[in-house]
């Protein structure tokens, strides 16, 4: 053996022969390992008095399909709320809620005619039962679209 290495211990090797032996035979007489200490316990933690927030109000009722004479609508139905919802980000929320129940109605000229009954339809028929959008009506800007009454292209369905 060079004179640079060092000799393995041999109290080392006897205490690792010692633990695989008692383990051995903690095994054979059918004896568990010992297992490691619980965790201390965390201390009580008051539930929170603080309720959690509702979720927010629903802003679209429904959004069905229908077949109309000139083709399919989507008959979009606001909630109170909806109705009652101020504002260009309420739009855009809804329009989500739109998207949600209806994921086809994401095409050309329908977030316009929606955009145009959040805007008009709510102010000057706030009883309109439906808000009717069709995929088949072309897309246009914002002031030809008022001045269709939210329809552009043809009859209100």
């Amino acid at each position: 053996m060079s004179p640079h290495r060092s000799r393995p211990s041999t109290a080392g090797a006897a205490v690792a022969v010692a633990a695989v032996a008692v383990a051995t035979a903690a095994a054979a007489a059918g004896c568990a390992a010992t297992s490691p200490p619980a965790p201390a316990p965390t201390p009580y933690q008051r539930p929170s008095t603080t309720p959690p927030l509702p979720a927010p109000a629903r802003l679209i009722a429904s959004a069905t399909w229908a077949e109309s004479d000139f083709g399919p609508s989507l008959e979009v139905v606001p909630t109170a709320d909806g109705r009652g919802n101020p504002g260009v980000s309420g739009a855009a929320l809804a329009w989500r809620e739109v998207l949600d129940l209806a994921p086809d109605a994401g095409t050309p000229g329908m977030r316009e005619q929606f955009d145009c009954h959040w805007t008009w339809a709510r102010v000057l028929e706030p009883d309109k039962p439906t808000w009717n959008l069709e995929p088949w009506r072309p897309p246009v800007g914002a002031d030809l679209m008022a001045a269709e009454g939210c329809n552009p292209g043809g009859p209100e369905v």
